[in-house]
């Protein structure tokens, strides 16, 4: 790791330290320790990111008052006549991706899968296997906060016939590929992903998770 990242991954350990801390203390004195924390963690990651504090003061709410890693999840719908597998291309930075994102709320994480793969491509499809669960530092993913990944492996129920996506804002483009057909240009964490969907899928492999 560089030294931008180890102060990152710090600053995530603080983040998760302050969070759980604020959570359940009763004191205004540990309150005030720990939202003193939070702005450390904060600024390390300005630091870290040279990133203006003031573009990361909007993430206090939503990211470094959340104790614990962050969960997702990618759908690997892979067609069981062809074996070719459904991507997408990311708007955001134009790479190739499985269809997926952050789980919500009172779904499972194959219902979020489900969801995700709905909403970004127009294709309904059944989650039939766990392909593995992936730590975000160790499998190529820039996420800046640490993250774990549930890929399942799905089989799509309309591909002939895609319904509207949902969030077609989100994707340029999908497309099926073979294994043999994957592009280059993947988003990082993905090539590690894509290849263990294919060998659970092959049976060459178990669920995957990291020891």
């Amino acid at each position: 790791m560089t030294p931008a990242e180890k102060i990152a991954a710090w600053a995530d350990r603080l983040r998760d330290i302050s969070a759980m801390g604020g959570h359940f203390t009763r004191s205004i004195y540990d309150t005030h320790n720990y939202q003193a924390i939070q702005d450390i963690a904060m600024a390390m990651l300005a630091l870290a990111t040279d990133t203006p504090l003031e573009e990361i003061e909007p993430l206090r709410a939503p990211i470094f008052s959340h104790p614990t890693p962050f969960t997702g999840g990618d759908g690997a719908v892979i067609d069981p006549t062809d074996g070719r597998l459904l991507l997408i291309r990311r708007a955001d930075s134009g790479q190739w991706a499985m269809p997926g994102g952050a789980l919500e709320v009172g779904e499972t994480p194959a219902e979020g899968v489900i969801r995700e793969v709905r909403e970004e491509t127009g294709i309904i499809c059944e989650a039939n296997r766990l392909a593995g669960v992936f730590d975000s530092r160790l499998c190529g993913t820039t996420s800046r906060h640490h993250l774990y990944h549930f890929v399942f492996l799905c089989t799509p129920l309309n591909r002939a016939a895609p319904v509207p996506p949902l969030t077609p804002g989100e994707v340029l483009e999908t497309a099926w590929v073979g294994a043999d057909e994957i592009p280059a240009d993947l988003y990082p964490g993905h090539a590690v992903r894509i290849a263990n969907a294919f060998r659970v899928w092959r049976g060459e492999a178990e669920t995957f998770f990291d020891h």
